[in-house]
């Protein structure tokens, strides 16, 4: 049989003679993105709604000190600081360790911290708002009570520990 038109679309014809859709997986996949687009938006709403009422919990402005261990990798290190990220997770963890046994937060500060000014301040961030810190360590100070103490938070800046006032 001799098709009539050029030999790109002769070629095009033959290809997709049989191909009833492009869109859809054969039905032994399991399903196409029929079966799967439901399921990852009725998750993709789950997780929102989550975070919504989480937020919605939660005080708009809160008061918090922490302290802050950098590394090599960390955003806006000091220049002569030397130190890699296990170095750093260690030392957060170093730190925690004495503030959970009892030494009290702002003589923890003064040791550990590598934040600029951070000593001067005891660590103290007065009071701000979720969106003045990055998502996660806004995460973690927003959902701590007053007085608590987080875990070690990792955030592009470093590890920090957070302890909130207000």
């Amino acid at each position: 049989m001799k098709l009539p038109g050029s030999p790109a679309l002769v070629l095009l014809a033959s290809l997709t003679a049989g191909c009833g859709s492009l869109a859809t997986s054969p039905s032994w996949v399991g399903g196409g993105m029929a079966v799967t687009a439901p399921e990852r938006i009725a998750a993709e709403e789950a997780r929102e709604t989550r975070e919504r009422r989480i937020l919605a919990s939660q005080p708009s402005q809160i008061g918090a000190k922490h302290l802050l261990i950098m590394h090599d990798d960390s955003t806006s290190k000091p220049p002569g600081l030397q130190r890699t990220r296990a170095q750093a997770l260690a030392r957060a963890k170093e730190a925690l360790l004495k503030i959970r046994g009892g030494t009290p937060f702002d003589e923890v500060v003064k040791q550990y911290t590598d934040e600029p000014g951070g000593v001067e301040r005891a660590g103290d961030l007065g009071v701000f708002d979720r969106g003045t810190m990055v998502k996660p360590f806004a995460d973690a100070a927003f959902a701590l009570k007053i007085g608590e103490v987080s875990e070690v938070v990792e955030t592009k800046y470093g590890f920090h520990i957070i302890r909130r006032t207000e």
